[in-house]
């Protein structure tokens, strides 16, 4: 080492202890590590000996041991700011590294001595290279070659057995470096014992410099979110402080739930238990953390014989399972007949007969009771009275008992909770349409802010902490209120007088698998027409005929797309009007032969249906269009009101473009990818009409010489039909698909033109979710060829599971466009606000997989078969990272594991041929 080079080692302006062990600083004695180092040097000798010089790997690993070096200095920057969690994580994941390092260090030391024992006349060449990098690499901060030190310590005992003259040299140089890293480390030694006294306390403390020039240039590199993320660990964001609330006010006597503090919900169910649907629905209160009370009939739980004895039957152990889950049990009476009706005698063996019940199946039971059809009389009242009982009616009626339909359920109580603004719900535990209903009822009252109450012994009052730490589902969609869904799904591509097309049939059929497979629609209800049974009665006689008969509602809603020609013919007036072509139309004959605008109008004003959605994939013009205006609480307003809406592939003297990809229409790939969720602009869950025209038409038009139209038909009153997104529930595997490189290409040109209302990106600090946008403003088409602003709703308020979800969806779309840094943000994202999120952290380590980062991937896979242990897809994930990251016994712990699992799954094949190589 030159004087000048020293010189700069000496004046280094930042630094640290090395994170590989110093003996010095941290006080490790490497002296129990020589043993077992040196059989490995007698061992590794002869490979040195007989190979080339290649110190590439040596090299590579002085890369890892400077990298986890400056890691943990960045994990332990501004300590004093972090929370106690985050101190915690921090510490912990610092520990890892610092022993990882240290059994890498062990590793280069080894090979090291071996290739200074070699015998091999380049051998001092060899080492002097690694000392060119520790002296003078341009990429090194002067305290970075801290990390080196004791590999400088080691490498010099190696070369002191050698007596040549060019040992001497080498020796004479690596004794200057550390005599140049020990005048650093005197300069820095505040900050070293800051960063690592945890791990090894030292009492020296001497003057300091610009430590934050290299903590700030470290900062550049790494954060401090990556590195616990690498290591398994997400922050979550900080919970909101849930007051602990009770009821104060409540009578006496009978309890309605009017004096329930606001937003504050009692959950009851009657009837039970039931063999089936009771357990269904605690397993969704658990989900939600909310407390039920179960107003039990008592035929269900036993039989009370004549001398008082009671026997238990087999549905009683349903009633242990409710109170060992924290649910409450209360009487409903025995048969539940009328009690109003009843006296003396039969009255009070209705009650105290299921209170005997109760108490035999534990006697925790409540002294709650509820009057079957909330029908009662003064004796009733005075007998419950004297037993001590009490009488809990209800204020909000789900009138499950009478109303099939489960989305129906939803929207009642969802109205009457927001007119009552707090109270009793009244639910019933055997019918299969409350288990289908209660998790969008209790989704959405999270989401705008309710707590749920139970009963303290005392009165109802919501847990302390409210029900926001607890365990949550999969959430689904805002509910947009439809009662059915129908859709007329046309393509021709097999034209007898125009020109026959390759795409429309195609684009067809893929609208149909999206509706059915995707969005719910029951194949019953779609109608398909391909080619030659396209003709124009055909097409007529499915609006006309078939819906008609079909049982359509009024509060249903209508899909209809085409894929196929579409023509513009002017009027004498000098108006233009549009037609779609169907598969039997004669060019010349278009009044009489194609379907005119004017038709699809007639028909649309004459559905029953609340909302109906045209999608044509032809370019055409001609048709007179109004707008709704937004509202602040769509999914409410949006109910009122009909809606009658077109988008169209083009206008006038336009040509649809083919050629997209998967065999597809432009127009149609585009919307295709909008069902995705790439049209959900204000992320909440929910893709409206609006919505999809405002990412469909200027991405369209972007690629393609095809200006799509959007507007609503006259006689419109300002609805939008909605798409509810669902949640995805795909946990990335080996054999997860990903889109050709012209989908992703294509579809990188298609979000460019995205409007802005996108989720917000996390904050800087990471301490806070994203919130979603405003609504948007989006120039686009009318059919008459003017420009027209349309603006997207409002997002409907979402729960932190729903934007757990979303966010977890979103990686996955990016996942399938191979855009992974935007996909693992995606992933955090979704763990940040739903720590326990066994979906997001598996998809999280395969992203990293598919970076072949295989140790930060293994983490990962662990998280996740901890939150389940029963996902068997995560074992197999976990099995193949160990493999590629080389712990062949992990590895096959986890195939094992796998088969295990799923003996015949899809990947039972790959894990015992795994385990065959083992």
């Amino acid at each position: 080492m030159t004087p000048k080079t020293k010189l700069a080692l000496a004046a280094a302006g930042t630094v640290l202890l090395l994170a590989v062990g110093t003996a010095v600083v941290i006080g490790l004695d490497s002296r129990a590590w020589r043993g077992k180092q040196d059989k490995a040097v007698v061992a590794a000798v002869a490979t040195v000996t007989a190979e080339p010089l290649d110190t590439s790997k040596l090299l590579a690993g002085m890369q890892e041991v400077l990298a986890s070096y400056r890691k943990i200095i960045v994990l332990f920057a501004d300590e004093k700011a972090l929370g106690v969690n985050e101190r915690a994580m921090a510490n912990q994941v610092g520990q890892g590294l610092f022993h990882e390092n240290r059994a890498r260090v062990a590793a280069l030391e080894t090979q090291m001595a071996a290739l200074a024992a070699s015998g091999n006349a380049q051998r001092f060449d060899a080492v002097a290279g690694l000392l060119d990098y520790i002296e003078s690499d341009k990429n090194l901060f002067d305290a970075d070659r801290l990390a080196f030190r004791e590999l400088l310590r080691s490498l010099q005992a190696a070369v002191a057995a050698d007596s040549s003259l060019p040992a001497i040299k080498l020796h004479k140089r690596i004794g200057e470096d550390l005599d140049a890293l020990q005048e650093i480390e005197r300069n820095y030694e505040k900050e070293i014992r800051l960063v690592f006294g945890r791990f090894e306390p030292r009492a020296i403390e001497l003057k300091r410099e610009r430590w934050e020039d290299y903590v700030a240039s470290l900062k550049k590199l790494y954060t401090r979110a990556q590195i616990l993320k690498d290591f398994g660990v997400v922050m979550p964001y900080p919970a909101p402080k849930a007051p602990t609330r009770k009821a104060k006010g409540e009578e006496e006597g009978e309890v309605f739930g009017y004096s329930l503090p606001p937003k504050t919900i009692v959950l009851t169910f009657d009837d039970g238990p039931h063999g089936v649907y009771t357990a269904e629905i605690a397993a969704i209160l658990k989900q939600y953390g909310a407390p039920g009370i179960f107003f039990q009939v008592g035929s269900n739980l036993g039989t009370v014989a004549a001398d008082g004895k009671t026997k238990l039957g087999p549905r009683a152990d349903v009633s242990r399972k409710l109170l060992e889950a924290g649910h409450t049990l209360a009487n409903h009476s025995m048969t539940h007949a009328q009690l109003s009706k009843l006296k003396g005698d039969g009255l009070k063996s209705e009650v105290m007969g299921t209170d005997e019940l109760l108490k035999a199946v534990d006697a925790r039971r409540s002294p709650l009771f509820r009057f079957p059809y909330g029908a009662r009389n003064d004796e009733g009242l005075d007998l419950l009275s004297g037993a001590q009982l009490r009488s809990v009616m209800w204020n909000i009626d789900s009138l499950d008992w009478a109303d099939p339909v489960p989305s129906s359920i939803v929207e009642r109580v969802l109205r009457t909770v927001d007119k009552e603004g707090r109270g009793i719900i009244l639910f019933h535990d055997i019918h299969e349409r409350t288990v289908k209903a209660l998790p969008a009822i209790l989704d959405r009252l999270s989401a705008e802010g309710y707590q749920f109450a139970g009963w303290d012994g005392n009165g109802f009052s919501v847990a302390k902490g409210g029900n926001n730490n607890a365990a949550t589902p999969a959430p689904v969609a805002a509910n947009p209120g439809y009662s059915d869904s129908w859709a007329i799904v046309i393509g021709i591509d097999d034209y007898a007088n125009w020109p026959k097309l390759q795409y429309a049939v195609r684009d067809a059929r893929a609208i149909r698998e999206a509706l059915v497979q995707r969005f719910g629609f029951s194949a019953e209800h779609v109608l398909s027409l391909e080619n030659r049974e396209a003709t124009r009665a055909g097409i007529l006689g499915a609006f006309h005929d078939k819906l008609a008969r079909s049982g359509m509602k009024k509060n249903d809603r209508l899909f209809v797309f085409f894929a196929g020609h579409g023509a513009t013919r002017q009027l004498s007036s000098g108006r233009d009007l549009g037609y779609i072509v169907p598969a039997d139309s004669d060019p010349n004959k278009l009044a009489t032969d194609a379907v005119p605008m004017t038709e699809l109008q007639n028909i649309a004003e004459s559905l029953t249906a609340k909302h109906v959605l045209f999608v044509m994939d032809a370019c055409y013009s001609g048709l007179g269009l109004t707008r709704g205006a937004g509202s602040g609480n769509f999914l409410r307003d949006n109910a009122k009101r009909m809606g009658r809406q077109m988008l169209t592939a083009g206008g006038a003297d336009q040509l649809v473009a083919d050629g997209g990809p998967n065999g597809h229409s432009v127009f149609t790939w585009t919307l295709l990818q909008a069902l995705t969720g790439k049209a959900d602009l204000n992320g909440d869950g929910l893709i409206t009409a609006t919505e999809l025209a405002a990412y469909v038409a200027p991405a369209v038009a972007s690629v393609s010489r095809q200006t799509p139209a959007f507007g609503s038909l006259p006689g419109s009153e300002g609805g939008d039909f909605v798409f509810a997104l669902p949640a995805e529930a795909e946990f990335l595997s080996a054999q997860t698909s990903q889109l050709p490189l012209d989908a992703i290409a294509l579809n990188s040109k298609l979000d460019a033109t995205r409007p802005p209302a996108v989720a917000a990106a996390p904050t800087a600090a990471g301490d806070s979710p994203a919130t979603l946008p405003a609504s948007a403003t989006v120039v686009v088409k009318d059919l008459q060829g003017g420009e027209q602003k349309i603006v997207t709703p409002l997002a409907v308020p979402s729960s932190a599971r729903q934007l757990a979800q979303r966010a977890n969806d979103r990686g996955l779309q990016l996942y399938k466009e191979k855009r992974y840094a935007e996909a693992e943000a995606q992933f955090t994202e979704a763990l940040k606000l739903r720590p326990d999120f066994a979906l997001a952290a598996n998809n999280l380590g395969f992203v990293y997989f598919k970076q072949d980062k295989f140790k930060e991937a293994a983490r990962w896979f662990e998280n996740t078969v901890k939150m389940d242990p029963s996902r068997a897809v995560a074992y197999l994930n976990l099995g193949d990272a160990h493999a590629k990251a080389g712990d062949a016994e992990k590895a096959k712990k986890a195939f094992s594991a796998y088969l295990e699992l799923a003996p015949t799954g899809p990947g039972a094949g790959h894990a015992k041929q795994q385990l065959e190589k083992g």
